[in-house]
């Protein structure tokens, strides 16, 4: 039995099969760094919400989705958690394992 050798640190030999090598690639990349991304300031500025705005007049429609059974909420950074994830904190108050570390 033959076993053939390979120098993989070796300059590879270019394929002429049609089939295309990654330096290849990279040079029909287009260039992300061109900034040809065409933004309006204005009309950002526009969108922006400053701190402090008025929003008395905004409604937000948000689902609720009361926690399972199987979860609780971590009485530290309000996360809602699988009962697996749940540790004794100070107290006796429900903590998860992140918390508590």
């Amino acid at each position: 039995m033959n076993a053939m050798v390979t120098d993989y640190d070796s300059p590879r030999k270019i394929d002429d099969s049609g089939q295309e090598g990654f330096t290849d690639t990279l040079t029909r990349r287009p260039d992300l760094s061109s900034g040809g991304i065409d933004v309006d300031e204005t009309e950002l500025a526009e969108s922006l919400e400053l701190p402090g705005a008025d929003l008395s007049g905004e409604e937000l429609a948000v689902r609720v989705i009361p926690p399972r059974a199987d979860e609780f909420t971590c009485s530290h950074c309000f996360l809602v958690m699988h009962r697996s994830q749940r540790a004794s904190g100070p107290g006796g108050q429900q903590v998860c394992l992140e918390c508590a570390a």
